[in-house]
């Protein structure tokens, strides 16, 4: 009754009122799923101890598919319209259809986002993150979409659009390119854990020397030492090459490889007065009483009478200063002890004799490391006069000062 009289007022008021009836309704229908459903929702999900429901409210899940009310209120109130053509009522369907569609896409996005938010809160995710596989599924679903949402709007068989991608595949794999080359490589740094989450990597060639903080499809990210951020390719890590440096930390060890260049001006033979006051010395009381009696043996052993002492052997400070420092290194307590470590000597040059230090510190951490390190020089540069020897260092200005005053 109410639709003929306003028929007698003007032909178009009926279809009008129900247009705009139509429309107030699904803009309520859309507040009250904002206002009072998603709070109700995110309210409850806070309450609970589940944590799959609190990481689907964060990605806005919900809200994605509260959308979809709206768009289906309009799609099936559209019909009961009077006086619309067909064409325009199809019209208006293919758009609701097509929205809630991509509305249900976004919401299908956001869910592997949470569940792979979920998945980085178990340990096993260090060693095995799935980011970027669940972006790879993350752009099928995008394309899923699109090709629906064109057949939703052209009112034609999604099938008949994917007919037609063997036409494009060339065009598709150059577009795509980085993306595929991407995935391969995320296949293989996942499946041979060649890079985790939290690893010490170094590739200067990006300037990256630092902790890994995301491994994603497309690109790694590294905070390096000074809080920088570097974003590598994820390609490149298996077209290039990078020092990642996870061994060392699970060694429990880490390398010291440091030279002390000695004057070899300095190294000579010890005299009986140096090898009695030596033998006080705690840490080469056992090499010096040992290597005494094996030289000792050996000069017995010549079958000639010696008649220079050039023909003996004997022991010598550089040699004496090599067993103090490896028994020092060996009595550390920051040194570990069932890892290689030697001192030895290398290519003199015109730097010197190199003597170099070669071990293992106890702990991993980087500022303990330096400090441990910078100990055992402070104490080895400190008694290395003790044993005759000099450290090599090229003229300052205060040596030629020294030698101006002595020519004066």
């Amino acid at each position: 009754m109410m639709l003929e009289r306003l028929d007698n007022i003007h032909p178009a008021l009926p279809a009008t009122s129900i247009l705009l009836a139509l429309l107030i309704g699904a803009l309520l229908a859309d507040w009250l799923t904002k206002r009072l459903l998603l709070r109700f929702i995110h309210g409850f999900a806070k309450r609970t101890s589940c944590t799959w429901d609190d990481a689907l409210a964060k990605q806005d899940v919900f809200r994605w598919v509260a959308k979809v009310v709206p768009a289906l209120i309009i799609y099936l109130g559209i019909q009961i319209v009077p006086d619309l053509s067909e064409t325009v009522t199809q019209l208006i369907r293919s758009v609701a259809m097509g929205y809630t569609v991509l509305m249900m896409t976004l919401a299908l996005v956001a869910s592997l986002n949470a569940a792979n938010q979920i998945y980085e809160g178990y340990p096993v995710a260090r060693d095995r993150p799935l980011k970027g596989f669940v972006q790879v599924v993350q752009i099928v679903l995008y394309a899923i979409g699109g090709v629906l949402i064109v057949a939703v709007l052209i009112n034609r068989s999604p099938l008949l659009l994917l007919s037609g991608f063997g036409a494009i595949t060339a065009i598709l794999l150059l577009v795509f390119k980085d993306t595929i080359l991407s995935l391969v490589a995320s296949v293989q740094i996942t499946s041979e854990d060649m890079l985790r989450v939290g690893d010490w990597i170094e590739m200067p060639q990006f300037g990256a020397n630092g902790a890994v903080i995301d491994v994603a499809l497309h690109t790694v990210k590294v905070q390096n030492w000074d809080k920088t951020i570097t974003t590598i390719p994820t390609y490149t890590l298996m077209s290039g090459s990078f020092k990642n440096w996870r061994g060392m930390s699970e060694s429990g060890g880490r390398r010291i490889k440091r030279s002390l260049f000695i004057d070899i001006s300095s190294v000579r033979v010890l005299t009986r007065a140096e090898l009695d006051r030596f033998r006080r010395f705690t840490l080469l009381t056992e090499y010096i009483e040992q290597k005494q009696a094996e030289l000792k043996g050996y000069n017995a052993a010549l079958k000639q009478e010696v008649s220079e002492e050039v023909n003996l052997r004997r022991l010598t400070n550089i040699g004496t200063f090599r067993a103090y420092v490896s028994n020092y290194l060996k009595n550390h307590p920051q040194i570990h002890k069932s890892m290689t470590l030697q001192v030895r000597q290398l290519q003199p040059g015109p730097e010197g004799l190199p003597i170099e230090i070669y071990a293992f510190t106890l702990s991993t951490d980087w500022s303990v490391y330096e400090n441990v390190q910078s100990d055992i020089f402070d104490h080895i540069l400190s008694v290395v006069q003790e044993f005759g020897l000099r450290v090599f260092q090229n003229p300052t200005g205060s040596d030629l000062l020294q030698l101006k005053a002595l020519q004066d």
